[in-house]
This record gives structure tokens, C-alpha cells and sequence, in this order.
């Protein structure tokens, strides 16, 4: 058990949900505090019950703190992490800036949990549209290697933050009222409206956000020979990404196959009679932590492939959720401490 736990950016969208995670697991600690910018400091939150005031995050701070779930701007993480390796504070980080290191494990406890056992302080938390993606293909992997996947993302507005809900909420008005809104998130209108461009433009046409999905894929497998063919589209949708997932493996798994494997991974939850109009949609999916999976059929064009459609809250298991879980493994684990 770790003495003293953090929570670092514990006001913005993704620490809220920390906050909620953390409690409503009984993560075991004996003393928390929360930490967030000069801005925020001084802010009063409830915990448990009780009321904390958030501390600014200053590199002192960390004297006493032996663990902290952080979730930051990918600027923010660069400069504090380091003051916190530093003292002896472990870190799992839920920006970026981090995922990518070699120095660094990228974890999804359900998927790669042996892997944080090599941690120098520091384990990272993926991309939400990765993460769900990976346990998605855990099962399927294990069973019958997958080769290549092709993967279509249709992201909620939340994945931008409170500006990208703001816009959703604000420019749905807006659009109904035949009147005028200025988006803060996004470049074009997202009401009545889907934008197939999450990211900047990164390299041969791709995007950053598609091409985390092919990086951080391959370091969470540790298998870079895996295809990953990714499109990342962001449609009118408060919250929960959605995938529609192609996979094609070694040798061919039925779709009778596919669900029992399904539905004995972790983390997984099965909902799939399209004669009963049963599929995971967003709306059912919202402040759940599993990721769900339907419309499991093979693919018509290619001997080997299943095709199927995945979803999952991106503020919990894309984000809150994982983070507070590589907690709990690294206390399972005994990897504790640097």
C-alpha cells in the first residue's frame, strides 16, 4: 500500500473522474491530497466524504507524496513528473508526453500488466481510442495472433475536453435556433455534423491521434509487425468512443470462437443479438469501465478476418479508469516503490 497518494490536475475532467474511481474502489492508501495548477489552488473538493483543499502543484509538494495519478496537459506532465521521480514518487501519468519513451511502460492492466514490473518511476496510460482498441484485440491476439487490424473511430466530444462538450451542447442550440456559434474545440461545426480529422496531420496523410493508435499498439504488444490501419472521425456524441474494428488473424476464429473469447477476457463485456436490436451503443456505455463489444460477424472479403464493434467510456476505462488500475497492479504486484 502506498502511505500518501495524489491526484495531480484533480480539477480538471479526467482528475474529477480520479477522484470518483478512487473512492469508489476503496483504493487503499492512508493519506490523499490534490493538486492542481495556481489557478486552482485554494479550490475546496469533497472526498469521501470530507473536504480537502487542492495544493498547487509545486515540486516540493512531492516530498511526501508516494504516489500519484496524474492527468495534465502533455506541457504540465514534462516538467512536474521529473520533480516527483526526483523524490521518490511514482508516477502514473495519463497525458502523452510520457507513452512514448523507451524508459517508460504503457500499460493496460488487462493486457500488458507484467510490463509495469520495469517502471523507473514513471508508467504511462494510453491514448483512450488505444486503449480500448488493445483489450479489444487481447483475446483475439492470444488465440490467433492478429496481423493486421483496420480500425474506424467515431470519438465523442468529451475525448476535447470541457470546450468539446461545450461546443456539442452550445452548437446543437445553436444550429436549432438558426443561430450562430463560435467553436472553441473544434474547426468546424459538430453539431449535425461528423469531422474526420482528430489531431494534426503527422505523416502520409494520418493524423497524430491515428498514428498514437499505431505506435502505442505496438508497444503495448511488443510487436511491431502488426498492422494498424487507422481512421479517427469525431461525431455528435457527448461521451463514449466507439470503434469498428476489422481484424485479421494467423488462423481463422469463428465468430462462435470469438465470443467465448470475448467473453472470458477481463474487462470485456459481450452485447451482441442483432435479431434483438442488442449492440453497444454510447448511451448505455456512459460511467461504465468495461469495454462492450457487438455486431461480432466474420469478414465477407478476407478468409481470416472478424469484423465487430466495440465501445467505451474514453473519460473512464480510456482514461480515469486505467490509471487508477495501474495503481492497484502496482500495489498488487509489490512494484511500488522506484
Amino acid at each position: 500500500m502506498f502511505d500518501t497518494v495524489a491526484v495531480v490536475g484533480a480539477t480538471g475532467a479526467v482528475g474529477t473522474i480520479i477522484r470518483e474511481i478512487l473512492e469508489e474502489r476503496q483504493f487503499p492508501f492512508k493519506k490523499i491530497r490534490f493538486l492542481a495548477s495556481k489557478r486552482s489552488a485554494g479550490t475546496e473538493i469533497d472526498f469521501a466524504g470530507q473536504k480537502y483543499t487542492v495544493e498547487e502543484l509545486v515540486p516540493e509538494i512531492f516530498d511526501d507524496i508516494d504516489l500519484a495519478i496524474a492527468s495534465t496537459p502533455d506541457d504540465t506532465a514534462a516538467e512536474f513528473v521529473p520533480w516527483a521521480v526526483e523524490r521518490n514518487c511514482v508516477v502514473v501519468d495519463e497525458s502523452g508526453y510520457w507513452r512514448m519513451k523507451p524508459e517508460v511502460p504503457l500499460i493496460v492492466p488487462e493486457v500488458n500488466p507484467d510490463a509495469v514490473r520495469d517502471h523507473k518511476g514513471v508508467i504511462a496510460s494510453p491514448n483512450c481510442s488505444t486503449t480500448q482498441m488493445v483489450l479489444a484485440m487481447k483475446p483475439l491476439h492470444d488465440a490467433a495472433r492478429i496481423k493486421r487490424v483496420i480500425v474506424s473511430t467515431y470519438q465523442a466530444t468529451s475525448g476535447a475536453g470541457l470546450a468539446g462538450t461545450r461546443d456539442l451542447e452550445h452548437g446543437t442550440k445553436a444550429h436549432l435556433d438558426n443561430a450562430e456559434h463560435a467553436y472553441e474545440a473544434f474547426a468546424h461545426p459538430i453539431a449535425f455534423n461528423v469531422i474526420p480529422q482528430i489531431g494534426s496531420e503527422k505523416q502520409d496523410g494520418y493524423t497524430s491521434e491515428e498514428m498514437k493508435m499505431v505506435y502505442e499498439t505496438h508497444k503495448i504488444f511488443g510487436d511491431d509487425s502488426i498492422a494498424v490501419c487507422p481512421t479517427c472521425v469525431r461525431v455528435p456524441v457527448s461521451n463514449c468512443h466507439s470503434e469498428s474494428m476489422l481484424v485479421e488473424t494467423e488462423r481463422k476464429l469463428s465468430v462462435e470462437e470469438a465470443r467465448a473469447l470475448f467473453e472470458d477476457q477481463d474487462g470485456v463485456t459481450v452485447i451482441d443479438d442483432i435479431a434483438a436490436a442488442a449492440y453497444p451503443m454510447p448511451h448505455q456505455c456512459s460511467g461504465k469501465d468495461d469495454v462492450f463489444i457487438g455486431r461480432i460477424r466474420e469478414d465477407l472479403s478476407s478468409p481470416n478476418g472478424l469484423a465487430f464493434w466495440c465501445v467505451s467510456d474514453n473519460l473512464r476505462k480510456g482514461a480515469a479508469t486505467n490509471a487508477v488500475q495501474i495503481g492497484e497492479l502496482l500495489v498488487r504486484l509489490g512494484t511500488a516503490s522506484i
